[in-house]
């Protein structure tokens, strides 16, 4: 420990020193200042002058060097009847005409004496000014002469300490000049600037003055300028501890990885700790230094305190260790015997935070801090087994706290496992900052966005990614996960409402369909895999792996047990889907409680709570889903997977035949990888005929590509390439191409052989193959698998499509009529004849009244009570008429 000086940004309007971590994490503010272009005479050369530039005017004062590159061209320049050093990619800041008299190397400058611009005050007195070395200047701006003041900017003084540069510091706590600083002395840091423009301008040393915008660090609190203000502080050396701190570092998981890398860098390139600040709130440190004889000590606790103090322990007994009540004792100088104070600083806010895990761990018998009182008791909690916090600002502040506390009392990491994460943006990718606008506040983000919904964004996001937060971004999560999941519960609710099911009753039930055995293993491994992934703290993986499921859920389960819970009759199949839904329902809001706590507290209540009053109060109180691992079944896992591929494929087929999902076709045929799939596709290719609306299947083929049978195919030459190989033959050789059997060509180039055309050999790559549908088919592959769909319409096909068209027109017509989902109607029609003949058939008329729950379909104009509407379909323009029955 000991006492040293520094240069540290400053508030003075709040009259506190900010961190560097303040600063960045808070951001700058687009400001004018004013850009003071100044000649510093040299010293021994008549009218000849360094040109430095600065937008910070107040420190001129302080100045006592100029820093320029060694490698940079700097020119001697005529203007008038002087002579103007400055940098030669610098020489468009001049005003007025000049003349280049001499190139030189920076390095020619180093050493060369001149006079300050404030050699008149008396902090001046005895400073040698001069020109010094500094790689960091550059020709951006300014004029590559840097002018350095070491006690007004942090790299000023870095720079003179390297130097052994005087220091002289021109402000006091309030932000005003101090005494020695003549016509500047009282006066405010911001007030200056005119009185400091008019004393150049009478020494004739004032060469322009112009605005120059740029980006400037302001107080987070209080949005004032800041200021670089040199002070006195404590500093904790690091040299002999940084490399333990390393080795401790090495022993702790940091996710993502990268954190470790980024921790090791800042404990390999980090100064000595700053532990004090010039702030009245916060930890008083308890430094307590003699006025007499420079000694110092640090008192350990408070009953060391009571037995040193020699006076105002009364003042300060009973009350906590922070000002003012702890600035009232003092203790005797163990060295000369004076009355010693307190420092007046308080500590580093990380400074605190980083003892934590040893200052706060409470003996419940004993009432004490149990690391020092009861070590066996304090091992049960430490260390701690995961902390978090966001990595930029962290590596610097909480973890490197952390870690030398640790360090330093125990050789052991504090830690084992650090999550952290990268930086919010806003929807475009940029900073947020009040300033700009951009900023979103909690309050109406959770108010327009709802805190569930952050909740699940924040969750699914890789933690080394910036995160892109808005009301955009979360709404997409919203319709892509939140919306179907309630949309199966509501779907479920109502049903159950409908049936009267009990939940009670579901586990009389028995193993249901292969549909329920299927949504069961999902749901079993899902409680598997999203229990590793939080083991590992892995949410993103873990609320993908939901995600997936309710995607499944919602569009396979649900999707294709509609009919289950829509028949009238209660029969063991429709209990069985009612408690397989329920039990995927039930168990989803345990998984889903800590993710997003309010939307999984709605469903329990309902589900769980509104039918079992014994059960626990709320979700946050049951237990963790177990997996039941006899219900896990691969095989079915897979064959559903591949019955889910296989349908994808036969709609994008639809799709591009441009034929209607509810128009019924003739065939199906897939080609799958391998002949593993195909036994397990064709046991379960009901489902997929269904799911294409397709009557027959006509052949489950595994050749790896489709079969040649289905596509017409051509083999055309690649002219550019077969006419560099065989220039004027090039025309003979794509003719003996096309006269070739395409099937059989295109066979042996997918094989990779070459063709023999007009006498010549013909590579696979010097041709391209081309496949069209064959007439009356449509497919589609991907992956591996192919599907095509016969495309030919016969009548009875044709009226079974217009009859699943007309039940879709019914059903809308209900919800528009208001009617309840389980109301009986009666349906009216006037149509054309071919609507009139599906209306009418036996088949098709007992299908449409089942599905639209119609007592009767009646060939009349609809009754003045019905809900009517005028629909065309396939060109035929008819009246539609519903009303309850």
């Amino acid at each position: 420990l000991y006492e040293g000086r520094d240069v540290m940004p400053w508030c003075a309007r709040c009259g506190t020193g900010l961190s560097e971590h303040e600063i960045v994490t808070e951001g700058y503010k687009e400001i004018v200042h004013p850009g003071v272009f100044v000649r510093l005479p040299l010293a021994g050369r008549a009218k000849e002058s360094l040109l430095v530039w600065t937008t910070t005017p107040w420190t001129l004062s302080s100045n006592v060097a100029a820093a320029v590159h060694p490698d940079l061209t700097y020119v001697r320049v005529g203007q008038e009847d002087e002579t103007l050093i400055l940098a030669k990619g610098r020489v468009s800041a001049l005003r007025g005409e000049h003349t280049v008299l001499e190139e030189l190397p920076g390095k020619a400058l180093v050493g060369l004496g001149y006079h300050g611009p404030f050699d008149e005050l008396s902090v001046q007195a005895g400073v040698e000014h001069r020109v010094i070395p500094w790689e960091d200047v550059s020709e951006s701006e300014g004029t590559g002469i840097v002018h350095i003041a070491p006690g007004a900017g942090a790299e000023d003084f870095e720079l003179g300490k390297v130097h052994g540069l005087a220091v002289i510091a021109p402000l006091d706590e309030s932000g005003n000049f101090m005494q020695g600083f003549g016509f500047l002395e009282g006066h405010a840091v911001g007030d200056v600037n005119e009185s400091i423009f008019e004393s150049l301008r009478g020494k004739g040393i004032l060469y322009h003055v112009e605005d120059y915008p740029h980006r400037y660090p302001v107080c987070w609190r209080c949005d004032t300028e800041l200021v670089f203000r040199l002070v006195d502080e404590w500093f904790i050396s690091m040299k002999d501890l940084r490399h333990q701190i390393a080795e401790v570092t090495r022993r702790i998981r940091w996710i993502p990885s990268f954190g470790l890398e980024r921790e090791l860098d800042w404990l390999g390139n980090m100064d000595d700790w700053m532990i004090s600040k010039k702030r009245y709130w916060g930890l008083a440190l308890p430094i307590y230094k003699c006025g007499s004889c420079g000694h110092f000590e640090v008192i350990g606790s408070e009953a060391e305190l009571r037995e040193r103090a020699i006076e105002g322990w009364d003042e300060f007994e009973g009350h906590s260790p922070h000002r003012p009540w702890i600035d009232a004792v003092k203790v005797g100088c163990p060295r000369c015997g004076a009355a010693v104070s307190r420092i007046r600083d308080v500590g580093n806010p990380w400074l605190d935070a980083g003892i934590v895990p040893y200052s706060t761990l409470i003996d419940p018998e004993t009432k004490k801090v149990s690391y020092l009182a009861d070590r066996e008791y304090w091992r049960d909690w430490f260390p701690a087994d995961w902390i978090s916090e966001s990595f930029p600002g962290q590596f610097r502040n909480w973890f490197y706290s952390l870690l030398t506390m640790s360090t330093t009392l125990e050789s052991q990491e504090p830690f084992r496992t650090v999550f952290s994460y990268a930086l919010m943006r806003d929807e475009k990718g940029a900073e947020m900052h009040k300033s700009k606008g951009n900023a979103i506040w909690f309050e109406e983000a959770a108010e327009e966005i709802g805190v569930d919904a952050m909740r699940w964004l924040y969750a699914r996001c890789n933690p080394a990614s910036n995160l892109n937060f808005g009301p955009g971004t979360t709404d997409e999560v919203r319709r892509r996960f939140l919306i179907p999941l309630w949309n199966v519960y509501s779907f479920f609710v109502t049903y159950a409402n409908i049936d009267g099911f009990n939940p009670a009753a579901a586990s009389q039930t028995g193993p249901g369909s292969e549909l329920d055995r299927w949504v069961l293993s999902e749901l079993n491994q899902l409680v598997v895999d999203v229990t590793a992934a939080l083991e590992e703290y892995d949410s993103a993986e873990a609320s993908r792996r939901v995600e997936d499921f309710v995607d499944g859920l919602s569009n396979w389960y649900v999707r294709r047990s509609r009919r289950r819970f829509w028949k009238s009759e209660s029969d063991e199949d429709k209990l069985a889907a009612y408690s397989t839904l329920y039990t995927c329902l039930t168990t989803l809001v345990r998984l889903l409680a800590p993710f997003i706590p309010f939307f999984a507290e709605e469903l329990y209540r309902n589900l769980v709570r509104g039918v079992d009053p014994a059960a626990p109060e709320s979700v946050h109180l049951t237990d963790w889903p177990t997996a039941d691992a006899g219900r896990i079944d691969e095989g079915l896992h897979k064959a559903t997977a591949l019955v889910m591929q296989v349908s994808s494929l036969g709609r994008a087929a639809r799709s591009k035949a441009r034929v209607k999902v509810r128009q019924p076709l003739a065939t199906v045929e897939v080609n799958v990888r391998t002949a593993d799939e195909a036994a397990p596709l064709t046991a379960a290719i009901q489902q997929v005929l269904e799911e294409l609306n397709v009557r027959e299947i006509g052949a489950v083929t595994h050749v790896g590509e489709p079969d040649l049978d289905w596509f017409n195919y051509e083999v055309k030459p690649r002219m550019n390439l077969l006419g560099r190989k065989h220039g004027p033959a090039t025309r003979a050789v794509a003719a003996a191409l096309a006269s070739q059997d395409p099937a059989q060509a295109a066979r042996a180039v997918m094989a990779g052989g070459s063709l023999e055309a007009g006498g010549v050999e013909v590579l696979p790559e010097e041709v391209e193959v081309v496949a069209t549908d064959l007439s009356g088919w449509v497919s589609a592959a991907e992956g591996g698998y192919a599907v095509r769909v016969s495309t030919v319409l016969t009548a009875e096909l044709e009226q079974e499509g217009l009859a699943r068209e007309l039940v879709h027109r019914i059903q809308n017509m209900r919800r528009s009529a208001g009617f309840d989902i389980a109301d009986r109607i009666v349906t009216s029609y006037q149509a054309p004849d071919a609507v009139r003949s599906v209306m009418t058939s036996g088949r098709l008329a007992a299908y449409i009244r089942g599905e639209t729950l119609s007592t009767g379909l009646v060939d009349a104009p609809p009754p003045e009570d019905a809900y009517t509407e005028t629909q065309r379909v396939d060109g035929m323009e008819l009246l539609l008429g519903v009303r309850r029955a």
